[in-house]
């Protein structure tokens, strides 16, 4: 039986991580980390929930997925807020169902098209969540910003039916948060 790749994706806030941490089993999905180049906000640390590293280790590491978060408002002398799924991430994690919390369905294309590559969609199968917040979510995102730009950054990122037909993907399940539960909609 196939093993399976769960995308989690909508706009900040919209309760992917949620999810993911309170609704999905215990044990039946690993969750991918992300390497990133920004800075750690309050409450991560090493490993949780990203891989901390510099700009060269985008360059010279073999990647799935390669996001490029602030490049709209990025200007020379800033940091540059990279993310993306180590190769090795995955490779070290194979056999098991895992699941991918990111905003944007390009991203999600870059993962299918490596497993694609990789041949590894033999042994996977792919499922995208598209979450839906029920009301404007920017008074949730903006409680989480703690670095400069950090609220620009969450607005420009977008997850629409537009970036779904951009990236040539329909996602499978809608949810819409509904206090503190979901309410799953297949599409």
């Amino acid at each position: 039986m196939k093993k399976m790749v769960l995308f989690c994706t909508g706009i900040s806030g919209s309760g992917k991580t949620y999810f993911i941490k309170n609704t999905l089993p215990t044990g039946l999905f690993y969750n991918l980390k992300s390497a990133t180049t920004r800075d750690m906000r309050i409450g991560e640390s090493e490993s949780n929930p990203y891989y901390f590293r510099d700009e060269n280790y985008f360059e010279n590491t073999p990647l799935v997925t390669k996001l490029w978060v602030n490049e709209n408002i990025w200007h020379v002398g800033d940091r540059k807020w990279l993310y993306g799924v180590p190769e090795s991430e995955i490779m070290n994690n194979l056999g098991r169902n895992l699941t991918y919390d990111v905003i944007e369905p390009k991203y999600i294309r870059q993962m299918i098209d490596w497993f694609h590559l990789k041949k590894l969609d033999r042994d996977y199968g792919f499922k995208i969540a598209w979450f839906i917040p029920p009301y404007n979510n920017f008074e949730i995102a903006s409680k989480r910003t703690t670095m400069p730009n950090d609220m620009l950054v969450r607005c420009a990122n977008t997850c629409d039916a537009g970036d779904f037909l951009d990236a040539g993907l329909r996602p499978d399940y809608i949810l819409r948060p509904i206090s503190g539960n979901f309410d799953a909609r297949l599409t």
